[in-house]
């Protein structure tokens, strides 16, 4: 610095030099900065550069050390634990519920039952699912009472406690007896079918009539648990403004959040659904459970109150996956081509619809399967029966059709003679293809993915 420079002089000098070094650092006005500093434009294909990558789960150290905080880890001061009585009838109506011993328990703190419910219907589709019974039992899991105690074991007893006589109505378990004018209905409808899908493309019986070979199949799946190792868990409590906070392993949290606003008749604003880190879900928690019940139980003890279930209640009483029975007649030439193809599909709902009108729509149109086929009728429907609910599982009613279709595809190449591996090639979809509902399918990889499994898995060195 220049020692024959005034005051003002070394000061601008100074002021100079620190500008430089940094262009951040701005005394007053005298340096303005003009943001941003640097404009950073990404590089083509370059603005995700984790993709490819080996990236660490932010939540897998917690996962790795076995800290982290399910439900059932968490607590909260003069917490209550709810448990909820299960019918065990398939289908009854409920003549009366006497729940006097069970409250005169010590340690007992509240009990519920369905008239106690401000709303008691729910469900994503139709709201036929009764929060908790109070008049009719349409199956074995369906929750007649609920009780709120200081501890799980002392809530397991007083369930013990409430007594309900039942007066036995007839049962329907079979899907297909079901679907009978004279069977019993599950619900007061005319017809235990609540919703059907049909879809038909080209002329099914001209084209089987004039088919080389014609195929005929039933092929049947059952009923699947998601058994996730959390099981469904939630905790209830209620501020001293009135409005309720619920921590849940729910996966649709706003879903839920509308269907607690509607059986809890309070406005959507008052509830606050917290979706907890979940244990596995596979499409199990898709829909509300125990939450208005939990909900309820708060309030009514202002205390907070958890609920989990048991292994045996995620038999019971929450979804499953739809049992099909797929009846397939496909009719191929003698190249094995397949030119028409009739299904029939008939889905076991259980006692409520939860999320079976998305099923069926997702199992007819996929039942074709992945071939190009002119002439298709499907004819799907869904039925009522007195079995446990069934609900969203991973693929909505893809795995079960996919079944049917590939099953017989394997039973025509050797009826036939051809490969299994060439029969689909003969017939897959390719770039171009329209489906069975009139979809153009664009950037089709069907044959190629055949064809680089197959040689992975070496087909043609003997893998066949």
């Amino acid at each position: 610095m220049n020692k024959g420079a005034t005051v003002e002089e070394k000061l601008h000098i100074a002021e100079q030099g620190l500008a430089s070094e940094n262009p951040l650092r701005v005394y007053g006005d005298t340096l303005p900065a003009v943001f941003p500093l640097e404009l950073l434009v990404p590089e083509v294909r370059q603005q995700t550069p984790a993709v490819g990558q080996r990236v660490t789960r932010p939540d897998g150290r917690m996962h790795g050390l076995g800290q982290t905080r399910y439900i059932d880890d968490m607590a909260f001061p003069g917490m209550l634990y709810a448990k909820i009585k299960r019918a065990g009838v398939a289908s009854a109506r409920i003549v009366s519920i006497d729940t006097s011993e069970a409250e005169a328990m010590p340690g007992v703190v509240a009990v519920l039952t369905g008239r106690d419910v401000p709303v008691n219907s729910f469900g994503p589709s139709f709201q036929d699912q009764p929060v908790l019974a109070d008049e009719r039992v349409f199956h074995a899991g369906d929750g007649v009472a609920a009780v709120a105690a200081v501890s799980e074991q002392i809530a397991e007893e007083a369930l013990t406690k409430i007594k309900v006589e039942y007066e036995a109505l007839p049962a329907v378990f079979d899907p297909l007896e079901a679907i009978k004018d004279d069977a019993p209905k599950v619900h007061a409808t005319e017809s235990n079918i609540y919703a059907r899908k049909v879809i038909i493309k080209g002329d099914v019986e001209q084209a089987l009539a004039a088919s080389d070979h014609v195929f005929e199949g039933q092929y049947r799946t059952q009923m699947v648990e998601h058994v996730p190792i959390e099981p469904h868990a939630s905790i209830a409590l209620w501020d001293a403004n009135g409005r309720v906070t619920v921590y849940s392993s729910l996966g649709r949290i706003t879903l839920g959040r509308a269907d607690l606003a509607r059986t809890l008749r309070m406005p959507i604003n008052r509830i606050r659904l917290v979706g907890t880190i979940v244990g596995g879900n596979f499409g199990g928690k898709n829909e509300i459970t125990q939450e208005p019940v939990l909900a309820l139980l708060s309030k009514k003890t202002g205390r907070p109150v958890k609920g989990v279930y048991t292994r045996s209640e995620e038999f019971i009483a929450s979804t499953t996956r739809h049992p099909f029975i797929m009846d397939f007649k496909t009719g191929v030439n003698r190249e094995g081509r397949i030119l028409a193809r009739k299904i029939r599909l008939v889905l076991d709902g259980g006692a409520y619809c939860s999320w079976s009108e998305t099923t069926l729509g997702k199992a007819a149109i996929l039942s074709v399967g992945p071939y190009r086929i002119d002439n298709v009728h499907v004819e799907a429907c869904v039925v009522y029966t007195n079995k446990t609910m069934t609900g969203a599982m991973r693929g909505f009613g893809a795995p079960q059709v996919c079944f049917a279709y590939e099953s017989q595809m394997d039973e025509i190449a050797s009826a036939l003679g051809i490969d299994p591996l060439e029969i689909r090639l003969r017939n897959a979809f390719e770039t171009g293809s329209i489906s069975p509902t009139g979809q153009v399918l664009d950037s089709v990889v069907v044959k190629e993915s055949l064809l680089q499994a197959a040689r992975r898995f070496g087909w043609k060195e003997g893998g066949a």
